[in-house]
């Protein structure tokens, strides 16, 4: 080999990255731990929050980025390890975001992910895959836990009535047609097709599947499903014409500005004042008596799959949520130079992430935030 061919092949190797953790067979970067807190800093300056109150939460933070990092691999490898399948969901979501781009071709969709991620098209499937398998292990292992009998749940709906008093709210569901950039002759087939959804709904179709078949909107894929409203919340010709209509009503199409096009509206419950009753608040019962419990208990199961895995720390750095007696020293912990990764490696290891769309909900000042999950 030529010394200048010795020198290149050196240079492809050199230190750029410092390993600092080993979960099993996947490593955490020392710039993955400086990326999440500079992200923690923007999200708590979007808050408002400066000076004093500012660092102290970045410190508080900072604390936990090692331990979230650890926990994501954790949920993720476990994913795996159960073979849960994932690959329809993740169709699902990029279709569904494909369709809300607006963006017919794969080539352009792809190039725009790219431009509003910043990752490659792959990476994002990559990171759409990981998350769907965080979010099934806790559900399958960890929420399927949370389990109440009537009698506990009925208990604390009489002891806490209060909390189940209901002021006049609509609940509604939309499927959206834009027209946005389009001429004349666009905005009329965006009417006629607006027009045929509501035909096809009232003749019996499902207008959950119709939404997430036909609807432009971010909420497409949850079947367009609106906070509730109280009077006076929704702009005031929709509120005119829905307020007094029966559950199941389907509008005819609105045609409005922000963002343009036609609206569709469907009456799925209108919840009179006064005291909800049981059957109606259940889910929210449930919800209640699950928040103080859900926490620890996936704690405890974070705990469970730290004790059995192998698990290396460098000295230095600290995982807040360490299973007690549990042995995650370095295994050489006299060599102190840095462990080093490729530029290869690191870029496979790197994700950005940013906001795809927000998108506000027409008539109200309610945004629907579509995003790149990642906890």
């Amino acid at each position: 080999m030529c010394v200048t061919a010795a020198i290149a092949s050196a240079a492809d190797v050199t230190t750029i990255e410092e390993i600092v953790c080993k979960v099993n067979g996947d490593i955490i970067t020392r710039s993955e731990l400086e990326k999440d807190r500079k992200d923690a800093e923007a999200e708590f300056r979007s808050q408002g929050l400066t000076g004093r109150a500012l660092q102290e939460a970045v410190d508080n933070a900072s604390r936990n980025v090692l331990r979230g990092r650890i926990d994501r691999l954790l949920l993720i490898q476990k994913g795996k390890e159960l073979d849960l399948k994932v690959d329809a969901e993740v169709t699902k979501k990029l279709a569904d975001a494909q369709r809300r781009s607006g963006i017919a071709d794969p080539e352009k969709f792809q190039q725009f992910v790219r431009q509003q991620t910043g990752m490659s098209f792959e990476d994002y499937k990559a990171e759409l895959k990981n998350q769907a398998y965080v979010d099934r292990v806790i559900r399958q292992e960890v929420s399927s836990k949370l389990e109440f009998k009537r009698e506990d749940l009925e208990k604390y709906y009489n002891e806490h009535k209060d909390e189940f008093q209901r002021q006049e709210r609509v609940f509604l569901e939309k499927l959206y047609i834009s027209t946005e950039g389009k001429d004349s002759g666009g905005v009329l087939l965006a009417e006629r097709k607006a027009k045929d959804l509501v035909a096809r709904a009232r003749k019996g179709e499902k207008f959950e599947d119709l939404v997430q078949a036909n609807s432009d909107d971010a909420d497409a894929a949850t079947g367009g499903e609106m906070p509730p409203m109280q009077k006076g919340e929704l702009a005031k010709q929709i509120e005119d014409a829905l307020w007094n209509q029966p559950r199941g009503y389907v509008s005819d199409p609105f045609k409005l500005d922000h963002p343009a096009g036609f609206y569709i509206f469907k009456v799925v419950e209108h919840q009179k004042a006064g005291l909800a009753n049981f059957e109606e608040v259940r889910l929210e019962v449930e919800n209640k008596l699950a928040a103080p419990k859900f926490d620890p208990l996936l704690r405890d199961y974070l705990t469970k799959l730290r004790q059995q895995a192998f698990l290396e720390i460098k000295q230095g750095y600290e995982d807040s949520g360490a299973a007690p007696g549990k042995n995650t020293a370095w295994s050489d912990p006299t060599a102190l130079k840095p462990e080093t990764v490729t530029k290869e490696e690191v870029a496979a290891k790197t994700v950005k992430k940013k906001l795809l769309w927000v998108i506000p909900v027409p008539g109200t000042s309610t945004k629907v935030q579509g995003t790149s999950s990642s906890h």
